[in-house]
């Protein structure tokens, strides 16, 4: 005999985040877990087998918090829940890394919920993992928030222009003109969470300031927070180089992908170097990211489990 539907009683906005737009949200979890789901009003209705069931109400109930914690659910959010309720991994606390436009900037998964830790508890935090993983965003939305809320007096983004080489200098126009094309996904994300405005008010009077690691020698950043963006395209001298610039009251997030080194000679990368010489050291932590936190198109962590599992296969040969 059937066992009779299970149901949860939901606030409303936690309903509609599970049935999501269409219904789409509640297809996937159908589609994840063989049960069906309905929303018969005041909650959701699970029907199926034990085991499909209860990983479905996880998921169902990872997605409610989500909702009535006042954060916005995405399909991502959902793909995470699923993922989360299959290991029995528990989902990641609603934290707040900084306001956007759209809603506060919650982890989506355990590793982003601990890196968002990290960073607000340590001078200098190196993020590591795949591209999609929120690493970057994470740590600018972090920035973002501590300098509107007068916490910082800069929020400071620099990276490596490995594509330009030495013939950044001959590219037509000043310095912002020559570097933004290299500096597009700081400006995408600091736009979103900032709103185009604002950003441009704070940009024009300092206090936000993105430019490459060549511009940093010499100087010292006080009262900053400073972001190392594709830090595997560093040299060990510039890796060391700019993380002996920061100065009173600043901290440093240090974001890369070990395994998308883009340097003619992939040994001279700095930031491997630096992740093995200093964790461990007081004020220092790391977090490693893995295509379990990747929260783009799902086809994205199943390109990245791939590759991982070919470089795997040629290290053990």
């Amino acid at each position: 005999m059937s066992r009779p539907p299970e149901f949860l009683q939901l606030s409303d906005p936690a309903v509609r985040a599970v049935s999501g737009p269409g219904g789409r949200h509640a297809a996937l979890i159908e589609d994840a877990f063989k049960v069906l789901l309905e929303t018969p009003g005041g909650g959701v209705s699970l029907a199926g087998d034990a085991r499909g069931r209860g990983a479905a109400k996880r998921a169902v109930q990872a997605i409610a918090a989500l909702a009535d914690s006042g954060a916005p659910v995405a399909d991502a959010d959902v793909r995470v829940a699923i993922g989360d309720a299959r290991t029995g991994e528990a989902p990641a606390a609603p934290g707040v890394a900084g306001a956007t436009r759209r809603g506060p900037v919650s982890p989506k998964t355990a590793t982003q919920a601990r890196y968002m830790d990290d960073l607000g508890r340590h001078d200098l935090v190196f993020g590591l993992g795949p591209a999609g993983t929120g690493k970057t965003f994470l740590a600018v939305a972090h920035g973002a928030a501590m300098l509107m809320r007068g916490d910082i007096d800069r929020l400071i983004v620099t990276r490596p222009a490995v594509e330009a080489g030495e013939r950044l200098g001959f590219l037509p126009g000043d310095l912002t003109e020559k570097v933004d094309p290299y500096m597009a996904p700081v400006w995408e994300a600091l736009t979103q969470l900032m709103g185009a405005d604002q950003l441009r008010r704070r940009r024009d009077k300092g206090e936000i300031e993105v430019a490459p690691i060549a511009f940093m020698r010499g100087r010292t950043l006080a009262h900053a927070f400073v972001i190392v963006d594709e830090a595997q395209n560093t040299s060990r001298l510039q890796m060391k180089m700019v993380l002996t610039r920061l100065g009173e009251g600043s901290r440093m997030a240090v974001t890369g992908d070990p395994s998308q080194i883009d340097l003619m000679n992939p040994h001279d990368s700095g930031l491997a170097h630096a992740v093995a010489i200093l964790e461990g050291v007081e004020g220092v932590a790391v977090t490693r990211f893995t295509a379990d936190d990747v929260i783009r198109h799902p086809m994205v962590a199943r390109i990245v489990r791939a590759y991982d599992a070919d470089a795997a296969k040629r290290t053990g040969q």
